[in-house]
């Protein structure tokens, strides 16, 4: 199955994204006549699988390689380096432009900086004496198509970045994002945003839009007719806790990584010892596409119940005659036994985490705590992991939601924690502290918290979940109604102002924004009327652009698509997000050590 995701049924043309990104790599490649090595900064290779396949630049005379600090071993004369505007990049181009020049090498050196240059990394090749022999251009690379309704903005570290350096420079790329975007489907009507950086990236798109106008003569009504900004800040609890839909437990435990897994290839049944295995997780997998945001209890029933009929299908087979058309249907199912039996693996494999008690005890244990009844049963719980000395990452991961849900904790009991995290993970992590600090996720409890209103208010603790048969989005943690899709659902539904209370005592502003700018004003205001069934003119639904900033979880995804299917639903949704994260990844972006 191919790594490039299939986006011919995304419900806004993605693909014309993605070919665009093509040509002008391409044309990037073309304009450097002969044979040459395509050099990759290793963070943008998997964007790059997305969007191009290696046997195109074969066929385009390139050689592909990753940066390092080792010098590059090719025959070609002309490098074309690939990388993100990072200084420590620019470093190693230096180091290996001057290992060249010791050693007699001529070569054209190409750098094309994603998605804009800088000039501080300019300075750097200045100062290393190998600027005249650069020649500088720019890939702009924005926006990545990671399924057919999920954008990625490809910024690692947006919410550290924000929150603790005090770096707002991924705001700007984000707004640049949404803007190339309306260049594409229109200037989007509504814009809803939730957190500081949202009403930033708000603010950026709207002058934006002053100083480089998107042309809407040829949109009469754009696709898109509303964006909801929502800051990561504005709900932390949600990533902290558990994923228990099946993709959100693959990236849990498996880390999923621009929409694929690398396992050891025996999990998926090929006996070659130590042998690494890519398996590709996207919509194009049909099997994957209907499994993929179940509750991973019911995906075990699932695949159980199409195994069984796949038997009974081959026993009539084998002891009936059958006609050529059944002979056919059969032969199709078979088609699909290489997706069933891929997806078998990946379950029982996911199977050996999810039975262990250690993880049910955890889920017990998150659910405690975001029900707010047993402070003291949590606390003790943290202090035991702690003492046992669990994974850093795990302690601080249920350490956050704790320390979130009770707007930090009594000065005695953070005093304690942070002295007993020391102790025992090595006062090097005295930087890792103060980052979540600085972020306000592990805090000394200044005021009330505001948990148990928030939670009553949005209804996100829903009793008798049924998995199997979901009526509310709370199935994708089994009860508990991720905050942050309940606020995109509110303001869906009837904008923000019926919340306007809920939304004052979470982090951040909030704003609501109108944006006109059509040439035919009536449909602009019909559109504005409508209530319900909102259909562009060839008959489609309008689109919701949901955009988190700091990064979402498969699990919200999920939730947003569940959203989406319901009856009755006027919207498609469609995701942009700097990152896809887990608790695991957002939390290991503040884990730094001393010295």
């Amino acid at each position: 199955m191919a790594q490039i995701p299939n986006l011919d049924n995304s419900p806004v043309n993605l693909a014309s994204l993605r070919d665009q990104s093509q040509k002008e790599l391409i044309a990037i490649l073309r304009n450097i006549r002969g044979k040459k090595c395509l050099i990759v900064d290793p963070k943008l290779s998997g964007s790059l699988s997305l969007i191009i396949q290696t046997s195109l630049l074969k066929e385009h005379n390139v050689e592909l390689r990753h940066l390092s600090g080792e010098p590059v071993q090719t025959e070609a004369t002309k490098l074309v380096y690939l990388v993100r505007s990072q200084l420590d990049i620019v470093k190693f181009i230096c180091s290996n432009v001057q290992s060249d020049v010791s050693k007699g090498i001529q070569r054209e050196y190409h750098v094309y900086f994603v998605p804009r240059r800088a000039v501080a990394c300019e300075k750097v090749f200045e100062e290393e004496k190998v600027h005249e022999l650069m020649t500088f251009g720019e890939y702009p690379l924005y926006v990545v198509p990671l399924d057919e309704d999920v954008l990625s903005f490809e910024l690692d570290l947006a919410y550290k970045d924000c929150l603790v350096d005090g770096d707002t420079s991924s705001l700007w790329h984000i707004a640049k994002a949404i803007h190339k975007l309306e260049f594409s489907f229109g200037v989007i009507p509504n814009v809803r945003a939730k957190g500081k950086s949202s009403v930033r990236v708000a603010d950026i798109l709207n002058r934006m839009q002053a100083e480089e106008p998107v042309n809407s003569s040829d949109i009469v009504v754009p696709e898109i007719n509303t964006l909801i900004i929502l800051d990561r800040e504005v709900d932390m609890i949600t990533p902290m806790c558990s994923q228990l839909t099946y993709e959100g437990l693959l990236d849990e435990f498996l880390h999923v990584n621009n929409g694929s897994v690398e396992l050891d290839a025996s999990i998926m049944g090929v006996q070659q010892e130590g042998k690494k295995m890519k398996v590709p997780l996207n919509s194009s997998d049909k099997l994957f596409k209907e499994i993929r945001d179940l509750n991973f209890e019911v995906v075990v029933q699932v695949l159980r119940q199409k195994a069984t009929s796949m038997k009974q299908d081959y026993t009539e087979m084998t002891t009936t005659n059958q006609t050529v058309s059944e002979l056919k249907d059969f032969v199709k199912k078979l088609n699909s036994l290489p997706e069933m039996t891929r997806h078998i693996n990946l379950a029982q494999h996911l199977s050996t985490f999810t039975s262990k008690p250690a993880f049910l005890g955890k889920l017990d244990m998150e659910h405690t705590i975001i029900e707010s009844q047993s402070y003291d049963i949590c606390y003790e719980y943290i202090e035991e992991m702690i003492h046992k000395q669990e994974p850093l990452v795990n302690v601080l991961r249920l350490l956050i939601l704790f320390s979130t849900t009770n707007a930090g904790l009594p000065k005695k009991h953070f005093d304690y924690l942070r002295r007993e995290l020391l102790h025992s993970y090595g006062f090097e992590h005295m930087v890792t502290l103060s980052n979540l600090e600085k972020a306000g996720l592990f805090k000394k409890q200044e005021s009330k918290s505001n948990w148990l209103t928030v939670k009553r208010a949005l209804q996100l603790v829903v009793e008798d979940t049924d998995t199997a048969n979901p009526n509310d989005i709370a199935y994708v943690f089994s009860g508990y109604a991720p905050l942050s899709i309940r606020l995109v659902q509110n303001a869906i539904r009837s904008g923000w102002r019926p919340i306007e209370e809920i939304l004052k005592v979470l982090p951040g502003p909030h704003s609501e924004i109108k944006r006109s700018r059509f040439t035919n004003s009536a449909s602009y205001d019909a559109l504005q009327g409508a209530s319900t069934d909102k259909l562009t003119t060839d008959g489609r639904r309008f689109l919701v652009l949901v955009v988190f900033i700091g990064g979402v979880t498969f699990a919200e995804i999920s939730a947003l698509r569940f959203l989406s299917a319901q009856e009755g639903m006027a919207y498609d949704l469609i995701v942009g997000t700097t990152k896809i994260v887990s608790g695991r990844s957002l939390t290991e972006a503040f884990v730094e050590t001393q010295g």
